[in-house]
């Protein structure tokens, strides 16, 4: 009877445990992220019909945003080098959505228990915001480097054109348009998964 409580228990703190967190093992296919996560293909296209942001899209932003891990966060910040000072951002989940950002989808959409580290609540704040992009900046959906932009420095900055002094984030914008395009071919090859 003690082995059945004991793993009983184990069971249970395991299925408590967190979502699955870790990355597609091959984040250079897009067919095998497919075949590996089919779910999250699913998610991305209920993301495109609802809201018109391609798939191919969605992913390349989140490979540069996450990795595809969906508790990624940004790195700490130390003083002298050793004191940690807290995180660079609030940024988290697979979108790296801050904070506040975040609240504002849940706010605008009625989603009030989505989460960053859900996939499904990920890409579906993605298409939610690259909507606002569209519609507050003219930026079409399928225009990545641009949608990239405006994801990465906010509305605000990619109005103001912020981006433009950072030669660094140009060359990320330019590596993840050439990733959706990328994907966009290996997706036409597979798209039965």
């Amino acid at each position: 009877m003690n082995r059945l409580i004991i793993i009983g228990t184990l069971l249970l703190v395991a299925a408590c445990g967190g979502g699955r967190y870790d990355p597609p093992r091959n984040l250079d296919d897009a067919c095998a992220i497919a075949r590996e996560r089919p779910s999250w293909m699913r998610d991305m296209e209920r993301t495109e019909r609802r809201w018109g942001v391609p798939v191919h899209v969605q992913m390349a932003i989140i490979h540069q945003e996450s990795s595809f891990i969906g508790n990624a966060r940004t790195p700490l910040r130390y003083s002298l080098g050793v004191i940690p000072m807290g995180r660079q951002s609030s940024a988290y989940g697979y979108s790296q959505a801050i904070d506040g950002t975040w609240d504002w989808y849940r706010d605008e959409t009625g989603k009030r228990f989505a989460r960053r580290d859900r996939f499904d609540d990920a890409v579906d704040f993605m298409g939610w915001y690259m909507n606002e992009t569209r519609e507050r900046n003219g930026v079409p959906l399928y225009d990545v480097r641009n949608q990239y932009l405006a994801y990465h420095q906010g509305h605000t900055g990619f109005a103001r054109g912020s981006y433009r002094n950072k030669a660094w984030l140009l060359r990320v914008a330019d590596r993840v348009t050439d990733r959706a395009a990328m994907y966009r071919g290996q997706l036409r090859r597979c798209r039965f998964y």
